[in-house]
């Protein structure tokens, strides 16, 4: 039974020291006197110390099951009890297997990671072969969701004129939605046998998209009323027997920045424009933060991760199949299992490659 002999236990990144230094600021900054006197001001920090003091509490009870794991482990080799051997075994490894997952997580430590995500989803040209993708890429995204046990709202959807989707817009909620997602934002490209072309020919066909935060009660982005122009109109596409009787739907377009967003899957016309409010909101925010970015870093990179063109990734299902990560040169040949939610490998690849 070498395998006790040579076991080690896992060590997390997570950097421990500098966490509980962090735990004891902010316990500082509560005890001070005054700390409650604006209530809307104390939120963050205390939000901050609710998910430190949940990390710590997870690391240690995982490295406490981890060393007792590793005591069982050394006593069943020492008795030769093949049994409790590979009991104890088994454990280990889904215990390394938690710490993987834990570690990943503490990777996931930007100012928005957090937060919900909101997905875009667009077509590219090629009209019925890229309303195709764009509406894999969707059903791709929502099994992600469901594995991952997060749940998604609907904000807007643009279906194609004979088959798939011009555009979508959706809500993620669950636990770092937003950390995770962000990997995904950039060009997706399908390399396949063509389903609507007679002669079948293999044919190229792109999407984008791009995630950004959802923003909370806390973050405030002063939009004035003079800036928007609200358009209000008939919903079209699924959407229930109120589509097209009533002018539910509502467009809303930010004069300075030219960015437009909709919303038809709501009944309510005041409903619509809430989501499209919140689309906006998010929009703004997340492009003054690439604006800041850019400026830090100089432009030198000469093209920043969600230009259109950035192509990500590559799905191809002829002449072979795999699935390729152009940024991590990480490939998958299971490709019914990638379109079926299968993304963890890209996302954590993408994210242990930005860590330093």
């Amino acid at each position: 039974m070498p395998f006790a002999r040579n076991w080690t236990r896992p060590r997390s990144i997570f950097d421990l020291g500098s966490k509980e230094k962090r735990l004891r600021e902010l316990e500082a900054l509560i005890a001070r006197d005054g700390f409650w006197d604006d209530p809307p001001a104390t939120r963050p920090f205390l939000k901050e110390r609710s998910r430190i003091a949940a990390q710590l509490d997870k690391l240690r009870a995982l490295t406490a099951e981890m060393e007792e794991a590793g005591v069982l482990l050394q006593l069943a080799e020492e008795e030769s009890d093949e049994a409790a051997f590979a009991e104890v075994t088994a454990q280990i490894k889904g215990l390394e297997h938690q710490m993987d997952t834990f570690s990943l997580s503490m990777m996931l430590n930007g100012e928005d990671d957090a937060s919900n995500a909101i997905v875009s989803i667009n077509a590219g040209a090629g009209g019925t072969e890229a309303q195709d993708w764009a509406e894999m890429l969707f059903r791709m995204y929502l099994r992600w969701i469901e594995r991952r046990g997060f749940k998604s709202e609907m904000i807007d959807y643009q279906p194609g004129e004979e088959a798939g989707i011009k555009s979508t817009t959706f809500s993620v909620s669950g636990e770092y939605a937003f950390g995770y997602l962000k990997t995904e934002t950039g060009v997706h490209r399908l390399v396949r046998i063509s389903p609507f072309n007679a002669n079948g020919k293999r044919h190229t066909s792109f999407a984008s998209v791009f995630v950004y935060p959802e923003l909370n009660d806390e973050i405030v982005i002063d939009i004035e009323e003079k800036e928007l122009r609200v358009d209000v109109f008939r919903a079209s596409g699924a959407g229930g027997q109120h589509v097209n009787k009533t002018s539910s739907a509502i467009r809303i377009t930010h004069l300075p920045t030219g960015i437009v967003v909709q919303c038809q899957q709501e009944k309510s016309q005041h409903r619509n424009r809430e989501l499209a409010m919140k689309v906006l909101m998010s929009r703004l925010y997340q492009q003054e933060k690439l604006k800041q970015e850019e400026k830090r870093q100089q432009l030198h990179n000469g093209k920043d991760d969600i230009a259109w063109g950035s192509q990500i990734r590559s799905y191809v299902l002829h002449p072979y199949q795999m699935v390729k990560d152009h940024r991590t040169h990480i490939e998958k040949g299971n490709v019914n299992d990638v379109l079926d939610g299968g993304l963890d490998p890209f996302i954590e690849g993408m994210l242990m490659k930005k860590t330093p």
